[in-house]
C-alpha cells in the first residue's frame, strides 16, 4: 500500500531562507551505452528531444552561482554523450563553479580531454564496474567496455585532471574489493568512492540479484579498514555500506535540501535524485521557475526540510538532528510512505519487514540481471 501524505510543514520560521547549497548535480543527459542493471536513474528517462539547451545550462550554472552553490557535478546517463560537453564546461567555468566530470569514460578520447582541460575542468570521477573486462562488461551491458575505461584512465593521467574511480559494489564483485582498491591505486587516483548499491530507480528491480550478503558486508568493513592503513597517504577510501545491513539510517543529503540540490535533463529541480519516487511532491522546473525560488521556497524542497515534520519515533530521538530521519525515498520504496521511520533504523516500526525481506532473498538464488534501456528519442 502506498501513503500519500500532504507536504509536511518544515521547521522554518517564518521569512527565513535556508542556508544556500553547496553543491550541485547537472544530469545532462539520461542517455548511456551502458545497461547496468544497478542504474539509480528514474525508470521514466528523459528522452533526448527534451534535453535542455547548451545555453539554457549556461543559464542553470548562472543562477547556481548566485545562489551560493561552488562545486558541479555533472553527471548523466553519460554526459560524454552530449556533443556540447565543452561548451557545457566552458559555461560551468565562466560562472565560477568548480567542475567534477562523473562518466563512464565511454566517449572521451585524448583528444576531446584536452577540449575539457581548456575549457576549465577540474576533476574527473570515472567509473568501474569490476576488475577485469569478464565481469565490468557483464555489469555494464557493454562489450569492451572496462579496456576503453582502461585507455581513458592512461589519457586522464597524461592530462593530469585528479582522478576518482567511483566502484559501485554489490554481490556480485564485492569479493573484489580489495583488487579494486588496488586498481584505482594502479590508475592514479588520488580518491576511490566504494559504494555499494543504493536500491532506488532501476536499482530497484534488480535488489535480490544485487543484494549482497551478511558476510560480504561484514568483509568488506574490514578490509576498508586495512586498505585504509596500506594506502594512508596515496589514496583516500570513502565507503558506503550498503543501507539495508545498518543499525541506524545515514543521513541523506545530509538533510532535505540542506546542502544540494539535482537538475535533471529536462530543467526538472530535484532534492534528490531520487525524489521523483515519491507521489504528491509537485516538481518545478528551472526553465520556467528561477533557481533561487525554486531552492529557497518550492513545494518539493519544503516537504521534508528540516525536522519539524519528522514522525515518532523520529522526533523524540537524540539522532534527530544527526540523520533526519534518514532517507525519504527508501522510506517509499520498503514502506510505501515517504513520511515515515527509514526502514533500516533499528527503532523504526517497519524494520522487521526489512529483515523479512534480507531474509527471503538470502535464501533464494540470485536472479539474472534485468538490464536497462536507453531513453527513447
Amino acid at each position: 500500500m502506498t501513503v500519500v501524505h500532504p507536504a509536511p510543514t518544515p521547521l522554518q520560521p517564518v521569512g527565513r531562507r535556508p542556508d544556500p547549497p553547496l553543491a550541485m548535480l547537472a544530469e545532462l543527459t539520461h542517455r548511456c551505452p551502458l545497461s547496468c542493471p544497478y542504474c539509480s536513474n528514474p525508470l521514466e528517462l528523459t528522452a533526448r528531444g527534451r534535453e535542455l539547451t547548451t545555453d539554457q545550462w549556461a543559464g542553470v550554472f548562472r543562477q547556481a552561482a548566485d545562489l551560493g552553490v561552488l562545486q558541479l557535478h555533472i553527471s548523466g546517463g553519460e554526459p560524454a554523450s552530449r556533443p556540447d560537453l565543452v561548451q557545457i564546461v566552458a559555461a560551468a567555468r565562466e560562472a565560477g563553479l568548480y567542475t567534477n566530470l562523473i562518466t563512464s569514460g565511454i566517449g572521451l578520447t585524448g583528444r576531446r580531454l584536452d577540449e575539457l582541460v581548456a575549457a576549465g575542468l577540474d576533476h574527473v570521477q570515472l567509473s568501474v564496474q569490476g576488475v577485469n573486462a569478464g565481469i565490468a562488461d557483464r555489469i555494464g551491458g557493454y562489450r569492451g567496455g572496462f579496456d576503453r575505461k582502461m585507455l581513458v584512465a592512461a589519457e586522464i593521467a597524461r592530462v593530469g585532471f585528479p582522478l576518482t574511480i567511483n566502484a559501485v559494489m554489490h554481490r556480485h564483485n564485492l569479493a573484489d574489493l580489495p583488487q579494486t582498491i588496488a586498481l584505482a591505486h594502479r590508475l592514479g587516483a588520488r580518491r576511490i568512492e566504494i559504494a555499494c548499491v543504493q536500491f532506488q530507480g532501476w536499482a530497484l528491480r534488480n535488489r535480490a540479484a544485487l543484494q549482497p550478503s551478511r558476510e560480504q558486508v561484514d568483509r568488506a568493513k574490514q578490509q576498508v579498514i586495512e586498505a585504509r592503513s596500506l594506502y594512508a597517504d596515496r589514496l583516500a577510501i570513502d565507503f558506503v555500506p550498503p543501507d539495508y545491513f545498518a543499525d541506524f539510517p545515514k543521513a541523506c543529503m545530509n538533510g532535505w535540501g540542506s546542502t544540494g540540490l539535482n537538475v535533471a535533463p529536462d530543467g526538472k529541480v530535484l532534492p534528490c535524485h531520487a525524489a521523483e519516487t515519491i507521489p504528491g511532491l509537485v516538481f518545478q522546473n528551472v526553465a520556467t521557475t528561477p533557481l533561487a525560488q525554486i531552492w529557497n521556497h518550492g513545494p518539493a524542497f519544503q516537504s521534508y526540510r528540516g525536522t519539524g515534520w519528522l514522525p515518532e519515533p523520529c522526533q523524540g530521538c537524540e539522532r534527530r538532528e544527526i540523520d533526519f530521519g534518514g532517507c525519504r525515498c527508501q522510506a517509499m520504496a520498503l514502506a510505501g510512505d515517504a513520511a515515515a521511520t527509514d526502514p533500516v533504523c533499528r527503532r523504526s516500526p517497519f524494520r522487521a519487514r526489512l529483515d523479512a525481506i534480507l531474509a527471503e532473498e538470502a535464501a533464494a538464488p540470485a536472479p539474472d540481471f534485468v538490464f536497462r534501456a536507453a531513453p527513447r528519442g
